[in-house]
């Protein structure tokens, strides 16, 4: 099967939820570089909603693809994605995001690359615990702004463990504001946010943290609109994309003080290789992978990045 298969063009799909994200436009563009090297055909579709994904594997079987990477837009879609690869005949493997069954329970058969949300979040918190024991505040006159997605468990497990290393840290319990987004994009944290600041004006300092870079730098838009500068507020991000650097860039400082990078190289270049090892030598990727990040601020950006080979 692996020789008959290595005599065919070998064509690979990448199929992400929201395409127009920096941290995807990365990992498209480092599963082309394993396209490169490896000479097979990448097809890279955006896959907004379950209807698009379903047509989308479809679509992938018609141009005669071996198997596809994919970053679902709902993990509930597990069963009918697998489904859907099974009669087409397609090799799968989930990157970010784990597809579970209907039982919520992840399918154990998906070979999956992801980010360990939990110890990624505890980064965050503890990087906003020690700038706030820098700045010598009380914790007790600070408020944490969780800007929360429960929705998608890799976004619960992120901000869990931030809050949870904040608690750890001193902060108390009550402090911990929920502020729930409907979308994962930097202006629906913006919203979130300003309801939140609005609601809890007792507090006299602010730390900010969610799922992605766009979740504290809306944070931070709105707590500025709140006069809360960088003196008064500290928003960690997650995934140093391009919204952290274009921060980094501006003149003085912000109230974003920071990213826990995390590598769309190995999620989007080491998935679609594994993807073409599978096809041509049948050699199956690993069940499970879970990728850790590392702090990036202003002052450590370029070397962190170089380590990263970015």
């Amino acid at each position: 099967m692996g020789m008959a298969h290595a005599a065919e063009p070998v064509k690979i799909g990448f199929l992400v939820k929201q395409a127009e994200e920096p941290w995807f436009q990365d990992e498209w563009r480092y599963a082309e570089q394993a396209a490169r090297e490896k000479g097979f055909t990448l097809v890279k579709i955006g896959v907004p909603n379950g209807e698009k994904t379903l047509a989308a594997i479809d679509n992938l079987a018609a141009q005669k693809a071996q198997g596809f990477v994919i970053c679902a837009p709902d993990v509930k879609l597990g069963t009918a994605i697998s489904r859907a690869a099974k009669r087409n005949n397609l090799k799968i493997m989930s990157v970010d995001d784990q597809l579970v069954d209907g039982a919520g329970k992840p399918i154990p058969t998906i070979p999956h690359m992801g980010i360990s949300g939990y110890d990624i979040g505890q980064q965050v918190g503890k990087a906003l615990a020690e700038e706030i024991r820098k700045r010598g505040w009380k914790m007790e006159e600070v408020g944490a702004l969780r800007i929360a997605y429960d929705q998608l468990p890799t976004a619960k497990a992120r901000t869990m463990g931030a809050a949870d290393a904040l608690k750890a840290a001193g902060l108390p319990a009550a402090n911990v504001v929920d502020a729930p987004q409907a979308k994962t994009d930097t202006e629906n944290a913006y919203n979130a946010a300003n309801v939140a600041l609005t609601k809890n004006a007792k507090f006299k300092h602010w730390v900010a943290f969610g799922l992605n870079d766009e979740a504290a730098l809306g944070a931070v838009r709105a707590g500025e609109g709140r006069g809360l500068k960088a003196d008064s507020m500290v928003a960690v991000g997650i995934g140093g994309s391009k919204s952290a650097l274009n921060e980094f860039a501006k003149p003085g400082q912000t109230g974003f003080f920071g990213s826990v990078l995390i590598s769309p190289k190995r999620h989007g270049y080491e998935t679609a290789l594994n993807m073409y090892d599978w096809i041509v030598a049948n050699k199956q990727p690993p069940m499970q992978t879970l990728t850790t990040g590392i702090l990036m601020t202003r002052t450590n950006q370029q070397q962190v990045r170089t380590e990263f080979g970015l």
